[in-house]
């Protein structure tokens, strides 16, 4: 095989790879999967959808009620308490398009120093909802993205400020 070959072959691994961590994790890990807990009888909860802001990325989990409401409280208030102040709101609008470096970063959110970036970033990385690449830039994780636009949606309907299309 060329090296090309065996790069694409690799690359084509680590994605099944992926893939196969995605769909066989516990429902409960982060509630990623589809599924959930043994059924409880007080419905279920559903969320989906498919975006193409940076990158093609596709996500679906349905969820029995009562399990969700017997999920850790921890992790879920402590992704609600990043996403909950305007300027990481800013930084994750910035992200939804594509990874960012720190100095963009810190004119997308209007901040006057990198030092306010990093708190902000701390927070989100924290959290679970950005994650710095390689490159020394920040970006959303493809499984995440459609998550953080459906709490971003759910936020504006609960405070009456989703327009009805």
């Amino acid at each position: 095989m060329t090296v090309g070959a065996d790069r694409h072959l690799a690359d084509l691994e680590r994605r099944v790879a992926d893939l196969e961590r995605r769909f066989d994790a516990p429902d409960t890990a982060g509630g990623r999967g589809t599924g959930g807990a043994a059924a409880t009888g007080a419905g279920t909860v559903r969320y989906s959808g498919e975006v193409a802001l940076h990158g093609e990325v596709s996500w679906q989990i349905e969820y029995d009620a009562g399990a969700a409401l017997a999920l850790d409280d921890d992790a879920r208030t402590a992704v609600l308490a990043a996403l909950g102040h305007p300027v990481r709101v800013r930084i994750i609008r910035g992200l939804l398009h594509g990874p960012r470096g720190t100095a963009e970063l810190t004119e997308t959110a209007e901040l006057a120093s990198t030092g306010q970036l990093y708190h902000h970033l701390k927070a989100l990385t924290h959290a679970g909802v950005v994650e710095q690449d390689g490159r020394g830039s920040y970006r959303i994780a493809p499984s995440t993205v459609v998550p953080v636009l459906v709490l971003l949606t759910a936020a504006s309907d609960i405070a009456g400020a989703l327009p009805r299309l």
